[in-house]
């Protein structure tokens, strides 16, 4: 139960799953334990893989995994946290991401003591009577009472009906899987609850149900999301994992490990009680650092992910394979710096171009530039750098 409830936000019903634990343990029959994706991009980060470490907690101690991919409920849209609805995923999208999610969760999980299930597989063969008694278990007042729903319903914001059908379906992929426990984040609690009370409603024991927190992003601010590029992403090469591991704060540093590592709990102690006697948190950052990189990319490439961190960043180095981008000039004289920045996406807009400098995180060839209207001249060529992370070699071009 320690490990279980490690890094959890709320477990309903502790007692219940303390039971269903102890009865597992007596009749020697592991526990069911679910987990859905919808596969709504292709590639998948550090924040979703927080879901995947808890699911290897219970794979770990026996039990029976379920990664479900809601390659149906995908088509749907999940309306948690949303206030407008949410544009539906074409089948063809569908498909293309749920393709690459196999690969990916095989990074965490045990690929053979895990079920790789598609609520297509039950959906699709539904008939639209049976979609009917489903809905009959459920009423719009509960509906309701959800808080995005309550909101938009108050708010004057449209609800499609369809947006009800999620969380029955959610909660259906439980019945048809008769699981024992579910996972996932905190946001999707209440599709959680609809899973217990229809399992209740189809004569099965009600499902315990276990949160876990949304991931700070590398910035310790934002959730994770590759659209802030705060991510650390599953598929990435091993000198990015370790380097962007290596970004995160000191303080940050310990929610990873509580959320992400392997360790025991006992283990990350420790580690804390040798830093406030006066380790260097930074030598603790990398043994997180070459965990993470071991488990996404393969042991095989730990010491190559370091040293390419440590040539680049302690040594100052540049790396070998700096984007080489062409920039054209506004007039005849050349682009600004800021301009230049943003046409060789090293940032995301022109105001965070500015702020860059005004912060001097910004180098033109190695100096620091602290001029926002710095001229990059016609014919020239510049090495661009933003942070200790994003390069480009610019060349700029007549307009």
């Amino acid at each position: 139960m320690a490990e279980i409830r490690r890094g959890a936000d709320e477990i309903l019903v502790e007692s219940e799953l303390r039971d269903k634990l102890e009865r597992s343990r007596a009749e020697g029959r592991p526990l069911r334990v679910k987990a859905g994706f919808d596969p709504t991009a292709p590639d998948l980060h550090l924040g979703h893989t927080v879901l995947l470490q808890k699911l290897k907690t219970f794979q770990d101690f026996g039990h029976r995994v379920f990664f479900l991919i809601g390659d149906f409920t995908g088509m749907i849209g999940d309306p948690s946290g949303k206030s407008t609805t949410r544009p539906a995923l074409t089948p063809k999208e569908v498909a293309a991401n749920a393709e690459t999610y196999a690969e990916q969760i095989f990074r965490v999980l045990d690929r053979e003591r895990t079920d790789l299930v598609f609520n297509s597989e039950w959906m699709n063969d539904m008939k639209a009577a049976d979609l009917i008694r489903l809905a009959s278990h459920y009423t719009v007042a509960r509906m309701l009472e959800r808080d995005d729903f309550h909101n938009r319903y108050t708010g004057g914001q449209a609800i499609a009906i369809h947006e009800f059908l999620y969380p029955l379906v959610q909660g259906y992929d439980s019945v048809v899987l008769e699981a024992d426990v579910e996972l996932g984040g905190t946001d999707q609690k209440f599709n959680l609850l609809v899973g217990r009370e229809l399992q209740r409603h189809y004569g099965q024991p009600a499902q315990a149900i276990l949160t876990m927190p949304i991931l700070e992003g590398t910035d310790g601010v934002q959730k994770m999301s590759k659209s802030l590029d705060n991510y650390i992403g599953v598929m990435e090469p091993a000198k990015e994992i370790f380097g962007k591991t290596m970004s995160i704060s000191d303080e940050l540093m310990w929610r990873y490990y509580e959320l992400l590592s392997d360790r025991p709990i006992s283990e990350v102690e420790n580690l804390k009680r040798q830093v406030a006697e006066g380790r260097n948190p930074r030598d603790v950052k990398v043994e997180l650092a070459r965990e993470l990189v071991a488990r996404l990319a393969g042991p095989d490439q730990v010491a190559s992910g370091q040293e390419a961190f440590e040539s680049q960043f302690q040594k100052h180095q540049v790396p070998e394979d700096v984007p080489e981008v062409t920039v054209h000039a506004e007039g005849p004289e050349g682009v600004r710096l800021p301009a230049a920045l943003k046409a060789a996406e090293v940032v995301a807009s022109s105001s965070e171009a500015n702020r860059m400098i005004k912060q001097s995180a910004v180098r033109v060839d190695g100096q620091k530039e602290a001029d926002r209207e710095r001229v990059l001249e016609v014919g020239g060529a510049y090495l661009l750098q933003v942070g200790k992370r994003r390069f480009a070699r610019v060349h700029v071009e007549a307009p």
